[in-house]
């Protein structure tokens, strides 16, 4: 019997799809995991490429990264969709919003427990101790994965310095040098001697840091909820007097909170600036001048200075309540991400600290310290001494309302309205109050 046109069509298309579905059978789906982050412009493109990268290189995950906006946004956002049950298994969320993921109980997995029940390697002491220091609990596990770690270094326009007969491959090592460059500086045109991004990060906690002085009890917050300020010190004080004294002459210019002073230094207005180390790539990007680098300056009279800066920036957390898959998942993409080639690029491409030294040493090996002469300062910095109880970080609860009180005040000592003393006691008084409520609420 020999077959029509329509039946041997209707039998090849019959073989085509049962073809299919028996390949298909064996295939399964990788599984998604939502990555919530608050990274835009430049750096998001780079984390989308991290997470594009570990797709590619095994096909049994697939990272999903969903913008969610600004840091508070991002935490935020998703402790209230664990309150709702739609939570992601993973999000970024800022340094200062360590003691808030802390006490959201029930739910966070802690990283070290994460990685242990999925039998991915672990060793804390593969990554730096000033990075893991901030994100481990007392007993020395790490609570959260960090991910984009900065410092504050001081940036210079070496052009400036030549003009003004400053040496330019000699930054400014200490306060009192600082502010002897910044008057050359002025006296050959420059507007204004220096300035500073985030205020409180650097002129408070950055400060107090690198001369291993605290700024709260139980070892800055990380030993109990029940920690107070001591903001209000010589060292602070002393030092918030210099910025009000340098604010009448424009040694210092103050440009604003966050990144607001970016300007004044990108236009040559201000010949220096002291800021995020991850601000590398955005300078380069708008100076039309020779970057140079240097360390943050301390107070010679300060005993032990400089001691080792802190770091800023955010971690990963994972949320429970998702799937076993996911966590397997995110166990592997967390191995991936140690990895010093991974870390090396990401320290480059970023301005961001690599997290381990062998990354560090990977990127020393490529060439690229030597081919970016001062892009290494940001790690020298945190290494420079082993963190003290004083300097590994700050765990404060509501500290980005206390933030905002600290330089509410220093913004009122700048205008003249209070004097150091006076608006450092208030601040201390304040945030010790926000400090309380957190408390209370997380008993």
């Amino acid at each position: 019997m020999h077959e029509t046109v329509w039946s041997k069509a209707a039998r090849v298309l019959a073989a085509s799809l049962a073809g299919v579905m028996l390949s298909g059978a064996g295939a399964q789906a990788a599984t998604e995991i939502q990555w919530w982050h608050a990274m835009s412009g430049p750096l998001g493109e780079k984390l989308e490429k991290i997470a594009s990268d570990f797709n590619a290189s095994q096909s049994d995950y697939k990272i999903v990264p969903v913008f969610k906006g600004s840091y508070p946004e991002a935490m935020t956002g998703a402790i209230a969709a664990f309150r709702a049950k739609q939570n992601p298994a993973l999000v970024q969320v800022f340094e200062v919003g360590t003691a808030t993921m802390m006490a959201a109980k029930g739910a966070v997995y802690p990283v070290y427990k994460l990685m242990a029940e999925q039998n991915e390697p672990f060793d804390t002491k593969t990554y730096l101790p000033a990075v893991t220091g901030y994100y481990s609990d007392t007993q020395g596990n790490m609570l959260s994965f960090p991910f984009n770690s900065s410092t504050t270094i001081l940036y210079y326009n070496k052009d400036l310095f030549k003009k003004a007969g400053l040496d330019p491959n000699t930054p400014p090592k200490t306060w009192p040098e600082l502010e002897e460059m910044a008057k050359k500086l002025q006296a050959s045109g420059t507007a204004c001697g220096f300035t500073t991004q985030w205020p409180s990060w650097v002129n408070v906690e950055n400060l107090s840091a690198w001369h291993n002085v605290a700024i709260g009890t139980k070892q800055n917050g990380m030993g109990g909820l029940d920690t107070q300020l001591t903001i209000s010190n010589p060292l602070v004080q002393s030092h918030w007097e210099k910025l009000a004294e340098w604010q009448k002459t424009k040694i210092f210019d103050y440009g604003g909170r966050q990144a607001k002073a970016d300007p004044k230094f990108f236009s040559g207005e201000c010949g220096m600036s002291i800021g995020s180390s991850a601000a590398r790539a955005a300078i380069l990007a708008n100076a039309k001048f020779d970057l140079g680098y240097g360390m943050m300056p301390y107070w010679p009279q300060v005993k032990g200075a400089p001691q080792n800066s802190i770091i800023g920036g955010a971690s990963l957390w994972v949320l429970t309540g998702r799937p076993q898959a996911e966590y397997k998942g995110l166990a592997k993409f967390f191995t991936y991400l140690s990895k010093p080639e991974v870390q090396a690029w990401w320290h480059e491409q970023t301005g961001y600290l690599p997290i381990t030294p062998a990354a560090y040493d990977f990127a020393k090996a490529e060439g690229f310290y030597a081919k970016n002469p001062g892009a290494d300062i940001s790690i020298l910095q945190m290494t420079l001494n082993p963190p003290t109880e004083n300097s590994k970080g700050l765990r404060f609860g509501s500290f980005a309302q206390i933030r905002d009180v600290i330089e509410e005040e220093l913004e009122a000592t700048l205008a003249g309205q209070k004097t150091a003393k006076a608006a450092l006691d208030a601040a201390q008084e304040r945030g010790n109050t926000l400090l309380r409520a957190f408390e209370k609420a997380n008993q």
